[in-house]
């Protein structure tokens, strides 16, 4: 079991304003063993039907622990009223501290009748970021990390074995999105997501989703919901405000993890073509898990910038994704900074040991690597 304390320590720093987090993240993405990680706390599996009788009646389950204690609630949408269990560990018994997991955020399932507003805090585990890679994981072969992904199991084990993630596919759909949301068409719903992974990176349009995936518009509207609220998928909308040649309506969609997108596409082997594509979906996590709201910007003259974050005030921050930062060009960011002159401008490479500041005709960047970044905002 490898110890991840870059979570440790948001979870530790998010119970420091609210009694609960909701923890989500995919299936297999680590969410159980970094749990049993928490020191000194009440761990409870609640797919086992012991536990749920044994929370039965919330109010005496809480009243049998210490007043301060922590307990952690794993994949607590199994149980019949979750948001009742969790609303009376929050109002009656303050000092607790609470985390709940599940493989989708809060609102996936009409079992939570209760959003929990203003008591909860919400973290995303995505796959195994670069700078644990790094850091914890002792992996520094970059194009592994792309191609087995950032599963922790799939990225441990001794080669990419593709009977691990079309496991993983099977049970997705059996245990998410048929539970969760009742969809029924399973050959439609997995070519629509085969569709998505294949577009990985690039924009995609409602209608031609539709058509390729043989299903209507509405069910093409209402999976890629189910899709993104289980985290399957990223959509990244544009960034516009500022001028009337911006681009306001074409998002962009990105796969959970390299490996499925690698493997879906078909690349056994990754080409130095590739890994820029690649490197967007790393940098896109530990932005998300940063920021949470991620966009990208491009214009009808086809300039374009990787993503966009907001900072304070009115700075908006470019992030650009470049395996080599010396091919980090200024066009489309002087043609931003015209409409949004205040921010910071990012470049993010894989192999920039000490980050540093740079003058690229006139526009100042900072070069760095996700792993110099522990998970702190940017700016």
């Amino acid at each position: 079991m490898i110890y991840r304390p870059y979570w440790l320590k948001l979870i530790k720093n998010a119970w420091d304003i609210r009694p609960l987090i909701w923890l989500s993240g995919v299936r297999r993405s680590g969410k159980t063993t970094l749990c049993k990680m928490v020191p000194d706390a009440v761990y409870l599996n609640c797919d086992l039907p012991s536990v749920a009788r044994q929370l039965e009646n919330p109010e005496f389950f809480y009243n049998n622990l210490k007043k301060d204690a922590t307990v952690i609630f794993d994949e607590i949408h199994r149980l019949n009223d979750p948001s009742g269990i969790l609303k009376i560990g929050t109002d009656e018994f303050p000092r607790l501290k609470i985390l709940a997991t599940g493989s989708s955020t809060l609102a996936a399932t009409n079992k939570f009748r209760d959003s929990l507003t203003g008591r909860k805090i919400q973290l995303f585990l995505p796959p195994v970021l670069w700078n644990e890679c790094i850091n914890d994981f002792d992996i520094r072969n970059f194009d592994e990390r792309l191609r087995r992904g950032g599963l922790p199991e799939f990225l441990l084990s001794d080669d990419k074995k593709e009977e691990l993630y079309t496991e993983w596919i099977e049970s997705y759909y059996a245990r998410d999105i048929q539970e969760l949301f009742s969809v029924r068409n399973r050959a439609g719903f997995l070519k629509l997501l085969y569709l998505l992974f294949m577009q990985s990176g690039g924009m995609f349009e409602i209608t031609s989703l539709a058509k390729e995936s043989g299903m209507s518009r509405p069910t093409v509207m209402s999976h890629l919901e189910a899709l993104t609220v289980a985290h399957t998928i990223t959509t990244v909308q544009p960034f516009f405000g500022g001028g009337k040649k911006e681009i306001v309506k074409r998002p962009k969609v990105y796969g959970f993890d390299t490996g499925f997108v690698t493997l879906i596409k078909g690349w056994n082997e990754i080409r130095e073509s590739d890994r820029g594509l690649l490197w967007e979906h790393l940098v896109l996590d530990m932005l998300r898990v940063s920021f949470g709201n991620v966009y990208y910007w491009t214009d009808k003259e086809r300039n374009e910038i990787d993503f966009i974050v907001k900072g304070k005030g009115r700075e908006i921050h470019t992030i650009e994704c470049k395996i080599n930062p010396d091919k980090y060009s200024d066009r489309a960011i002087k043609k931003f900074r015209t409409y949004y002159p205040k921010g910071k401008n990012y470049c993010f490479s894989p192999h920039v040991k000490i980050p540093y500041i740079t003058d690229i005709n006139g526009i100042e960047v900072y070069i760095l690597s996700v792993a110099d970044n522990e998970g702190k905002k940017v700016a």
